[in-house]
């Protein structure tokens, strides 16, 4: 699957809103991607290091247009936990020297910033 094809929407509401400040974005995802297939979807598209996918299945609720009783359909849910610490990675290399790496990865999703 293709990265824009499982990621179909952010959801933006209250708690979405407050989880952003924690690195936690919510989207709208393919009914049959698995964590896996989100996962690399975000870090291709948004360049984020995700550190954690939860996914749920939402059920669709019945809905009548005066006598005809129908139903929303059943969607995917993804909570999408980022790294938010741009700190750089220190080690220990072969022979005992310290050794720095750079994060190249963004700290947070700008376009879902409001």
């Amino acid at each position: 699957m293709v990265a824009e094809d499982i990621i179909l929407a952010p959801i933006v509401t209250e708690k979405s809103s407050v989880d952003m400040q924690e690195g936690k974005y919510t989207f709208r995802v393919a009914k049959n991607a698995t964590k896996v297939d989100i996962k690399n979807a975000v870090e291709k598209l948004f360049e984020v290091k995700v550190l954690s996918v939860n996914t749920m299945r939402v059920s669709g609720k019945e809905k009548r247009v005066r006598y005809q009783l129908g139903r929303t359909p059943d969607w995917k849910k993804a909570i999408v936990t980022i790294d938010t610490n741009a700190g750089d990675i220190t080690y220990l290399a072969k022979g005992g020297k310290e050794t720095k790496v750079s994060k190249k990865y963004k700290t947070s999703i700008e376009s879902l910033n409001v």
